[in-house]
């Protein structure tokens, strides 16, 4: 006599609530907080078995990406503040 056969197929792996999270605050701007649920998310994911990596690594890339706009433009708005000759002809013409 065989095994039973169970009625119902195993729940698929879900997805991770912090790379969802990371993604949609990357697509909406944000600098440093996709990053840190990007970071954490994977984290989760490697350490569980979650789907869900490619969101949280593109979260990742946009968090950085942000981060890196908003370190050049204060770069900028400080150059022109101070005077920087290059910037400021620039700016003015």
């Amino acid at each position: 006599m065989s095994a039973p056969v169970p009625a119902w197929a195993p729940a698929p792996p879900r997805t991770n609530g912090l790379a969802i999270a990371a993604l949609v605050l990357g697509l909406c701007g944000f600098g440093i907080l996709p990053v840190i649920f990007g970071h954490i998310a994977l984290g989760q994911i490697r350490r569980t078995g979650d789907r869900g990596a490619t969101l949280a690594i593109v979260g990742l890339v946009l968090g950085y990406l942000a981060l890196a706009a908003t370190v050049i433009g204060i770069g900028l708005v400080i150059a022109v503040a101070v005077g920087i000759p290059v910037f400021a002809t620039w700016v003015s013409s």
